[in-house]
C-alpha cells in the first residue's frame, strides 16, 4: 500500500534528513554552539544520570507527557490505559539488537547492567540519556504503541490479526512526535536535540535500510552512516543494523513513512474541516490497524474494488 518505488522512499528519507539537520542547527545556535550540531547533541548525551536513577526520570517524562497529551484534548486518553503499564530493563543481551526503548504494556529501556564492559556501559548510557527519552516514552505509551494494543483489543480486533502493519502501527507512534514538536512540548533546548535526534534517526532508517536490503551499501557502511551522520554510540549503531537485517525489509522505513501518511491524512480531513482532531484520533485508534492508505479510505468514504491497488502519493513526487 506505498505506490513509490525503493529510489523514490530513499529520496523521501533524503529530503526529511536534511530538513531535520536544519532544524538541529537552529536549536545548536540557541544553545551556544553555532551550527555545529553533533557539538551539541554531545553535550546532550553527557546529560545521563548515574545507572539506578534511569527508572524514576522515565516514570516523570511519562507523567509529564500524558498530562500534556490531555490537556491537547485533541486525542480520548483511556484512563485505564494509563494505569497499566510497567517497567523493566532491557538485558545485555537485548540490547545487542535494540539497545534503545522498546513499548508496550511492558515498556523497556536499555541502561548500562553491571556484566558489561565499561565502554558499553558509557555507549549505553551516552545512547539512552533522558533528553533522548523524551520524546519516545509517549511512543511507546500513550497515545502511542502501548494504548495501540489496549484499543485493538478492543475494537475491530480481527483487523489487528490480519494487518500487524508497522506503518500504522509505528507510523501512528512518530505522527505524534510530529505533532508534538510544533507545540511547546520539550521543556528545554536538550529535550528538542532528543526529539531531533529520533525523527533524524528515522529518516536515516529509511536511507540506510532501504540501501542495504538493496545491496547498495554493506553492513559496516550502513553503521558508518549512523555514526558519522546521525550521531550514534557505534556499539548502538551496530545494534541498529543487526536489527534492519533481522526485520522485514520494510520494517524500518515504517517509522517515518507512515508518520508521512499520518500527517497528510490530517491535513486532508482535519485541516480542510471534514472532522475535528478528536475526531480524528478517536477514529484512528478505534478502526483498527489498517494500512493507512485504508484508513483513510475508511474517513473518506472511498469506494474499494477487489482488484484495488494502491496510489495515494501522499509525499507528492520527490
Amino acid at each position: 500500500m506505498i505506490p513509490y518505488t525503493a529510489e523514490e522512499l530513499i529520496r523521501i528519507g533524503e529530503q526529511e534528513f536534511a530538513w531535520i539537520e536544519n532544524q538541529f542547527r537552529i536549536v545548536s545556535n540557541d544553545m551556544g554552539y553555532g551550527d555545529d550540531w553533533l557539538a551539541a547533541l554531545e553535550h546532550t548525551k553527557n546529560l545521563a544520570p548515574p545507572p539506578g536513577e534511569k527508572p524514576w526520570l522515565i516514570f516523570e517524562i511519562a507523567d509529564y507527557s500524558e498530562n500534556f497529551v490531555e490537556n491537547l484534548d485533541n486525542i480520548t486518553l483511556p484512563a485505564l490505559s494509563r494505569e497499566i503499564w510497567r517497567l523493566n530493563m532491557q538485558t545485555p543481551e537485548a540490547q545487542l539488537v535494540n539497545p534503545f526503548f522498546t513499548g508496550g504494556e511492558v515498556t523497556r529501556v536499555s541502561y548500562p547492567t553491571s556484566g558489561m564492559a565499561h565502554e558499553d556501559k558509557m555507549m549505553s548510557m551516552r545512547g539512552n540519556t533522558p533528553h533522548f527519552n523524551f520524546g519516545t516514552v509517549q511512543h511507546e505509551l500513550v497515545p502511542g504503541h502501548h494504548m495501540q494494543g489496549f484499543m485493538s483489543s478492543r475494537f475491530n480486533q480481527h483487523r489487528g490479526q490480519l494487518n500487524r502493519t508497522p506503518f500504522w502501527g509505528e507510523g501512528w507512534a512518530l505522527y505524534w512526535e510530529f505533532l508534538l514538536w510544533e507545540t511547546d512540548f520539550p521543556r528545554n533546548d536538550p529535550d528538542k536535540i532528543g526529539m531531533l535526534f529520533w525523527r533524524l534517526h528515522r529518516a536515516a532508517r529509511i536511507v540506510f535500510s532501504l540501501n542495504y536490503h538493496l545491496g547498495n551499501w554493506t553492513p559496516e557502511q550502513a553503521v558508518d552512516f549512523l555514526v558519522e551522520r546521525v550521531g550514534h554510540e557505534r556499539a548502538n549503531a551496530e545494534a541498529e543494523v543487526r536489527r534492519t537485517a533481522r526485520d522485514a525489509p520494510l520494517y524500518q522505513i515504517a517509522y517515518m513513512i507512515g508518520a508521512l501518511q499520518f500527517r497528510k491524512l490530517y491535513e486532508e480531513v482535519v485541516d480542510s474541516g471534514d472532522m475535528t482532531a478528536r475526531e480524528f484520533h478517536d477514529a484512528v485508534m478505534q478502526g483498527g490497524r489498517l494500512p493507512v492508505e485504508l484508513v483513510r479510505a475508511r474517513l473518506t468514504g472511498q469506494r474499494l474494488t477487489s482488484d484495488f491497488k494502491s496510489q495515494w502519493r501522499f509525499y507528492g513526487d520527490p
